[in-house]
């Protein structure tokens, strides 16, 4: 078995007790894999969602970062309506309310086509669909993305883990979820076709896509922090960056305060995902190493070195 555990017993102790033993379903749409009940509510995004100029959409795979993005970009938009971050509705709501989901929250079939004319602009919106299944009105605006990527490895042992908080999938042993994504059958995968259409697009028109890396993104914040205030128009000032306020928004979305304020440790965002404290694990670079053999690790990174090839992305 090429897949292994740093843990066994986070998986077989309980298998004897729950027989549900499996993973999510996903459905082939449009050249991707999707849950089934999202399929309508991307149709429906698809056809409605008229984008503005100065819309600004955080896209991502999902356990790819999504969160923390969501929450350092809401940051930077606002950073004048509420200078203390003590005030700043971060407090109060989830990154995931703030900057809502697309085909997860806003065209969601039982709700009919929301009017989102009433959002103050820049509106703020989210999305795992890669690029190619986005509504044509984003890719003929001027609307601006802000994509980030993480080494497909700890995407994979995060999602394993995230969907293991649900009592169905709560015995989804480690091997078969690693499998699924070898073969591309993940949620709104494969990986490398979703990283590359953000990628190739980004090459081709810079002012459009900002493609970030989780690990860049640890590494560097204040650094990341400010690309993303440039690439937005909204640059930092001499003064803010002296008055510190890139570390303060820095420190106020680092992973452990933002785990640690009350509104994400309770509640969920939708009655199929998740609850809330399941978005925020370790947050760690190269956790895969606990969970992959080298041999699994290798024959990953060969498949992935094959659907990259030539793009000039590498993990």
């Amino acid at each position: 078995m090429e897949a292994g555990h740093g843990h066994p017993s986070s998986v077989s102790e309980e298998e004897h007790d729950h027989p549900k033993n499996h993973g999510p379903i996903f459905t082939p749409f449009q050249g991707f894999w999707f849950l089934p009940q999202l399929v309508p509510n991307i149709i429906s995004f698809q056809k409605h969602f008229q984008a503005l100029d100065d819309d600004i959409i955080v896209a991502s795979m999902a356990k790819a970062g999504t969160t923390w993005l969501k929450a350092l970009v809401f940051a930077v938009v606002n950073r004048t309506r509420y200078t203390l971050l003590s005030e700043s509705p971060l407090n109060t709501a989830t990154p995931h309310q703030l900057v809502p989901y697309f085909e997860m929250t806003l065209f969601n079939e039982d709700h009919g086509i929301p009017d989102l004319a009433t959002i103050p602009s820049p509106r703020l919106f989210s999305t795992h669909l890669p690029y190619s299944v986005l509504a044509q009105s984003i890719k003929q605006s001027n609307a601006r993305i802000v994509y980030v990527t993480r080494n497909p490895l700890d995407v994979i042992v995060s999602f394993w883990h995230f969907l293991r908080s649900k009592p169905e999938h709560a015995n989804w042993p480690f091997e078969e979820c690693f499998e699924s994504c070898c073969r591309g059958e993940e949620y709104c995968g494969p990986f490398w076709d979703h990283v590359l259409g953000y990628w190739k697009e980004g090459l081709e028109k810079p002012n459009k896509i900002l493609f970030l890396r989780y690990e860049d993104m640890k590494r560097d914040p204040t650094l990341q922090i400010k690309r993303i205030a440039e690439f937005l128009g909204l640059p930092f000032s001499m003064e803010e960056e002296r008055d510190g306020v890139i570390k303060e928004i820095a420190r106020f979305c680092s992973f452990s305060n933002l785990k640690n304020l009350e509104v994400n440790k309770t509640g969920r965002l939708l009655p199929f995902t998740p609850d809330n404290k399941h978005l925020f694990r370790k947050g760690e670079v190269s956790d895969h190493v606990n969970y992959l053999t080298p041999s699994a690790i290798e024959r990953y990174g060969k498949i992935l070195e094959e659907k990259l090839s030539g793009s000039g992305l590498a993990f």
